[in-house]
């Protein structure tokens, strides 16, 4: 499934990157901890977290995650967005906490 599609059927925001939307998403992970995303999300998930500063995106690329998921209306600063937008990062946004989020991925089969 692609970033577009999920990000449809769970109604997320588009925020960022959407010149890379059409990345497939592999899985899922869950954390707000960078050094732990960076030792255990593997590459093509969809990071869902409630972080919204400019380095969850040098930790996505980092990773070749397929997009970031910014929860309960945390809002993902301008400089985030350009910093998203200028590494094909797709920043998705979304009022739902980060238990929704999963639970719709998994009711997806990611």
């Amino acid at each position: 499934m692609t970033v577009k599609e999920m990000a449809g059927r769970l109604n997320l925001k588009p925020a960022a990157g959407l010149d890379a939307m059409e990345n497939e998403v592999a899985g899922a992970y869950v954390c707000d901890l960078l050094s732990w995303v960076m030792a255990h999300a593997g590459k093509g998930s969809a990071w869902v977290t409630i972080q919204a500063h400019v380095n969850i995106v040098a930790v996505a690329c980092l990773l070749d995650l397929a997009c970031i998921i910014v929860c309960e209306g945390v809002e993902v600063d301008a400089d985030t967005l350009e910093k998203a937008n200028d590494e094909g990062m797709p920043v998705l946004t979304t009022t739902k906490d980060a238990y929704s989020i999963c639970c719709g991925l998994k009711d997806l089969g990611i």
